[in-house]
């Protein structure tokens, strides 16, 4: 299981998250190339522990665990996967 940031951090990308994350697998940063162009924040599955920090600190509830994500968000899954493969993290 992994946890993924779905559509209320579209426009929104409060980082609060990122500090929160003991791993630093969520991207990207205000300090990252690619903040600004994103359209949101996203989590790196392979590198998520699941810890569920970042949970609590997310002032939108963007991030569910994987099997708590709504079904109309699912969606969410594949672009939290695609940002990854794309390595646009710069």
């Amino acid at each position: 299981m992994a946890f993924v940031i779905a559509e209320p951090c579209v426009g929104t990308k409060d980082t609060a998250c990122v500090e929160a994350c003991p791993v630093d697998c969520i991207h990207p940063g205000k300090s990252e190339e690619a903040f600004a162009a994103a359209s949101q924040l996203f989590i790196n599955a392979d590198e998520c522990i699941c810890c569920g920090a970042c949970v609590p600190f997310c002032p939108v509830s963007a991030i569910y665990a994987e099997e708590d994500l709504p079904m109309s968000w699912q969606r969410y899954k594949t672009l939290n996967a695609e940002f990854y493969r794309k390595d646009r993290r710069g």
